[in-house]
């Protein structure tokens, strides 16, 4: 599983961050993280405003700090994801 966070690496970007490893962690699953802050990287994805974040290449929230819920259901949707694809 790849999961980036985007944005310049601001508190909120960190923030995220943060929430994303610990949500990994909680379902014991292994992740690589990238934090993409080049501004032309960024705009790849449909987002309007940072931090975003990209869960296997789909950007799942932007513009605002997750709640370690929603976090983990997304991790667990891309694990499912990866699972049908084997």
């Amino acid at each position: 599983m790849r999961i980036k966070i985007l944005g310049p690496g601001c508190a909120n970007c960190q923030k995220v961050e943060q929430i994303a490893r610990a949500a990994v962690l909680d379902l014991g699953a292994e992740a690589e993280f990238e934090k993409v802050i080049n501004f032309d990287e960024i705009m790849k994805y449909p987002i309007m405003a940072t931090p975003g974040l990209v869960v296997n290449e789909e950007l799942v929230c932007a513009g605002r700090i997750p709640s370690i819920k929603e976090v983990i259901s997304w991790v667990k949707e891309a694990l499912a994801e990866e699972e049908k694809a084997k």
